[in-house]
């Protein structure tokens, strides 16, 4: 049984939610009506006036509902500001004549990005102020930043709406000035080795597809296209490896993916294609300056690694062989190393091998869960190797690993004020799923668990991405207040290897929800918590999981946070104008197969949404989002107020100025978003101070 809110004394002044109104709209999918009363929510102001008005009406409503917790939010902001160190700087790092790093300022919202000469005493310039660049708007952020190879120029992006829709932008790092070049839609840039040319690839207007690749020379106001992908399914991106030989053309779907190439010193050259293109078979390169290494699934589900000569391609050898359960998720190429981060059991690895010996071996790393990662290795001829490593417990800390002695040094560990490590435990457990399969769930918590605590369970569950067990300062407000925070690394992520993936995807999908719903029946079954203490969490497609075991299993949870959440699968996955759409019939299916669309009618979210009792929810969402349209959220949450039996507290939160798919983009910003769903959270257990 699911609780019913008990009204605060503030209450009493509660503003009501909106009432929607309806207006059927039907469209005829084999052989069926399908009838969307909330369709009318797409339409822009303009065309109905009615539409900003409601959403303000959810925000007073939203706001009103949490307005006893006010002193709540601003202690925990306060918490969570108090444990960031403000004036901060990342280890710098060598680029050619410079280290580079990066610097924040006290009270500042964005970072600095800063070099100074290899030179001892040189002094620091700032290549880029965030906080400047960001002044008079309300969302700022950087995409892509490439620094010529003489370290006089650097192009970058920036996307001041929250619309992933970045302009280019060159500056001359010697005099400071702004240059004349700019282009809109850039989604990734390189400079060509004449310090003059950039390579820089665009998106469509309408679906967000990054399909057209361009060359520019500074100074020239021509952009010349140089090719156009017309196929729908596919996305260009232009990329360059450390050793600065080569500039590749990357062109890849959700299942295939191939690179074209020249080399850096001939921008005018004509790409060729490194190996040609074969449907679900995906690669990608790195090289040493004379052979290209090359990640590829071909006979290889969980990958295998080939090296070529780069002037003949096609006469390639295997490097690493596959091994079946051993993704191999990355490869850093050095002049005598080759370095390989591998998944195995949902943990990650990295690989060794001395070139001029073919000598293997491991760094290890001692704790149950934890996320390891490439830092920032800009130097192809070297013999040290710098990692990032941080776990639910253990902050970010940058590694420099000797790779001859095999010794490792600690160059910064993230200060967390007033944190003790040592208060705090992590652990990794197994549930057992409805077919069988054990699915790994990151635990961390602080002290002994001697009873059933609070817990809060946050999963993804798509695409193949792993979400990491990391470190977050903002989480030990939780911690600290007896709560149990868990991680399921459910199928359709990449957490366990490609089959891992394809096993939660298309008309397998229902694995997702229903390993969820099994990880959140185990932490119950072995007493971490208990139905009436256990929330959930999910955003975008970890949103749809949200919704899905929200109809599912209504009954299994307190509460639970949808943030940013793609619900409404079917109509979206109908319109191929939407960004993403039509690519991503790859991942769901495409409705307009019946055989996509039965089996996409069993979960999605929407369409779902039963006369039933579900916990208390916190729906949110941003106007200005590319990626989840804010229609979606609108739409669910409509919907399901007008369906839902019980007086459980339903609650949508909407930026409606500028914001982005992830959110406020100042860092203590997006602290007072955590500390309105922290508070949200800790009000369904009865605490509002």
């Amino acid at each position: 049984m699911s609780s019913v809110n008990k009204p605060s004394a503030v209450n009493v002044n509660l503003v009501a939610p909106p009432v929607a109104k309806k207006v059927p709209h039907v469209i005829r999918l084999h052989g069926q009506d399908v009838v969307d009363d909330y369709a009318w929510m797409r339409n822009l102001p303009v065309q109905d006036p009615d539409l900003i008005p409601h959403l303000e009406g959810e925000n007073a409503h939203a706001l009103s509902y949490m307005a006893d917790t006010a002193e709540l939010q601003e202690t925990l902001y306060q918490e969570m500001r108090s444990r960031i160190k403000e004036a901060d700087q990342t280890v710098p790092a060598r680029r050619g004549r410079w280290f580079y790093y990066s610097r924040t300022e006290e009270g500042k919202q964005y970072s600095i990005t800063c070099r100074r000469a290899v030179k001892e005493g040189s002094p620091e310039e700032i290549i880029l102020d965030v906080n400047v660049l960001a002044e008079g708007s309300s969302f700022f952020q950087l995409g892509s930043v490439a620094f010529s190879p003489s370290g006089n120029f650097v192009a970058y992006t920036y996307d001041n709406k929250g619309f992933r829709q970045y302009t280019l932008v060159v500056k001359n790092l010697r005099n400071g000035k702004v240059l004349d070049t700019t282009a809109e839609r850039v989604t990734s840039v390189v400079w060509a080795n004449d310090n003059k040319t950039l390579f820089y690839t665009s998106e469509d207007a309408v679906t967000k597809r990054s399909n057209r690749l361009y060359r520019h020379k500074v100074g020239n106001k021509r952009h010349e296209l140089v090719c156009e992908e017309p196929d729908e399914f596919f996305e260009l991106h232009v990329s360059k490896t450390r050793t600065g030989a080569f500039i590749y053309l990357n062109t890849s779907s959700h299942t295939t993916a191939s690179s074209a190439y020249i080399r850096a010193d001939k921008p005018l050259s004509k790409f060729k294609q490194i190996l040609p293109q074969q449907h679900m078979v995906t690669y990608e390169v790195d090289d040493d300056g004379k052979n290209f290494y090359i990640l590829t699934n071909e006979q290889a589900k969980d990958f295998r690694l080939l090296k070529a000569p780069a002037r003949s391609p096609s006469k390639w050898k295997e490097v690493l062989a596959h091994r079946p359960g051993i993704k191999i998720e990355g490869v850093d190429v050095f002049a005598d190393y080759l370095i390989v981060f591998e998944t195995d059991q949902g943990l990650g690895k990295i690989r060794i091998q001395k070139l001029s010996t073919g000598a293997v071996h491991y760094i290890d790393f001692p704790e149950p869960a934890y996320a390891v990662s490439g830092a920032a290795n800009h130097e192809f001829d070297t013999a040290v190797y710098r990692f990032s490593y941080n776990s639910m417990v253990t902050p970010p800390s940058t590694f420099e690993y000797d790779l001859e002695s095999r010794s490792t040094t600690v160059l910064k560990t993230q200060e967390v004020k007033g944190y003790d490590l040592t208060a705090y435990k992590c652990e990794r457990i197994f549930a057992t799923a409805a077919d069988g399969t054990l699915v790994p769930v990151s635990l961390v918590y602080k002290g002994d668990l001697s009873a059933s605590r609070k817990c809060h369970l946050y999963a993804y569950g798509s695409y193949g991405i792993t979400i990491p067990t990391g470190f977050s300062s903002a989480r030990v407000s939780l911690l600290d207040r007896g709560y149990v925070y868990a991680i399921a690394h459910i199928r359709g992520g990449g957490d366990m290897g490609e089959t891992w993936r394809d096993d939660g995807k298309l008309r397998k999908k229902m694995n997702t929800f229903t390993d969820f719903i099994a990880c959140a029946e185990h932490l119950i079954a072995k007493g971490y918590t208990s139905r009436e203490q256990l929330s959930i969490e999910g955003g975008s497609a970890g949103g749809l999981l949200m919704g899905a075991v929200l109809n599912l299993r209504p009954d299994l949870f307190k509460a639970a946070i949808v943030d940013v959440p793609f619900v409404d699968v079917i109509n979206t996955m109908l319109d191929e104008t939407l960004p993403l759409t039509v690519a991503e019939f790859e991942e769901w299916g495409n409705p307009k197969v019946e055989e996509d669309y039965n089996y996409m009618r069993l979960y999605s979210p929407y369409e779902n949404i039963q006369a039933a009792h579900y916990p208390a929810m916190l729906v949110q969402s941003a106007f200005y989002d590319s990626q989840v349209p804010y229609w979606e959220p609108s739409k669910y949450t409509a919907k399901l107020r007008a369906t839902k039996l019980d007086s459980n507290p339903l609650i949508y939160k909407i930026s409606l100025e500028a914001a982005g798919h992830g959110g406020k983009s100042g860092r203590f910003d997006a602290l007072k978003d955590v500390a309105f769903e922290y508070a949200f959270l800790l009000k369904q257990q009865g605490v509002t101070l």
